[in-house]
């Protein structure tokens, strides 16, 4: 490492401490001393318990629900920037609240756009993140944001399956850009779920664009909440005649019922990165790990590197 480089010191929120551990090991540093004091009502105080003064500050926290884990991270920013860190890059395995994105209908919140203002306004010099609900979510900032993507994990995954006969599907046609990506990477038949919902979590009814018969599906999507459309669409290609059916998602939010709908759906398996830790059982599922994918991105932002060479596809 050059001399001419500040230092860099790894912390972590509370949530994504796992995650944090696996980066660090992978870069050959110690996990920064932190420690969240939490008070009776509910209100916590961050503090570093070790210097950071000049030093390049990266900490680790995925902003998924609770709203804890947004407002810790938020503290962590305040904190690192009153303690004279050089600078501080939020690396967000799971960028939270980014499904509102675009007023989709009258007086409603753009709460992708507040988040970026609150990290901006917290103190935050860069943000490494993967996988956004809507790529355009990296205008919001004006700072450097850099957009990782897991099929750099799945995509050597779903080639060590050794499946025959594969096709590339979306369950809804606002993933219809990620799958088609995917589709076009390893040459296969790309096929379109078009669904329409009742209301948020719930959909009314689906339906199958292409060819699934006697297929091997994967189907692509960026996240599964209660999992209601994933399931579904797998079980719809299943009745149209696919061999099997397996899913591929990014963050495991798996909000209730969402484990059970998987275990009794008709997929063989749901394969989800580490970037919110999934705390339930099922036999379908299997995690990746994105520890190695941002501790590479670490090493390389902190020795200005290129990251584009660990995009396979986009």
């Amino acid at each position: 490492m050059s001399q001419l480089l500040p230092p860099f010191k790894v912390f972590s929120g509370t949530r994504s401490r796992y995650v944090a551990e696996e980066i660090c090991k992978d870069l050959g540093v110690e996990l920064g001393n932190m420690n969240i004091q939490h008070f009776a009502d509910g209100e916590f105080e961050v503090s570093f318990e070790e210097s950071i003064r000049g030093c390049e500050v990266y900490l680790v926290q995925s902003t998924f629900p609770n709203s804890d884990n947004l407002m810790e991270l938020l503290l962590m920013i305040d904190a690192a920037k009153r303690a004279s860190a050089k600078s501080i890059i939020a690396v967000i395995p799971y960028f939270g609240w980014a499904r509102q994105d675009r007023k989709d209908k009258p007086r409603v919140s753009i709460a992708a756009k507040l988040v970026a203002d609150l990290l901006s306004a917290a103190g935050v010099n860069r943000v490494i993140t993967m996988d956004l609900h809507a790529d355009q979510i990296q205008g919001f900032f004006d700072i450097p944001v850099d957009h990782l993507y897991a099929s750099s994990i799945f995509i050597p995954y779903i080639q060590s399956l050794g499946l025959e006969d594969m096709v590339i599907a979306t369950p809804d046609v606002g993933g219809a850009k990620r799958a088609n990506n995917y589709a076009k990477y390893l040459n296969l038949p790309l096929v379109l779920c078009h669904k329409q919902r009742a209301k948020a979590n719930v959909v009314a009814n689906m339906t199958v664009i292409g060819d699934v018969k006697d297929k091997n599906v994967i189907l692509v999507d960026d996240m599964a909440d209660t999992a209601g459309t994933i399931t579904k669409a797998a079980d719809l290609m299943l009745s149209q005649g696919a061999k099997t059916v397996r899913a591929l998602c990014s963050h495991a939010i798996m909000s209730d019922p969402a484990t059970e709908r998987v275990n009794n759906s008709g997929l063989t398996e749901m394969i989800f990165t580490n970037s919110i830790p999934y705390n339930k059982y099922s036999p379908k599922v299997t995690i990746l790990s994105v520890a190695r994918l941002f501790a590479d991105t670490i090493r390389r932002v902190h020795t200005n590197e290129s990251i584009s060479s660990q995009y396979l596809i986009k």
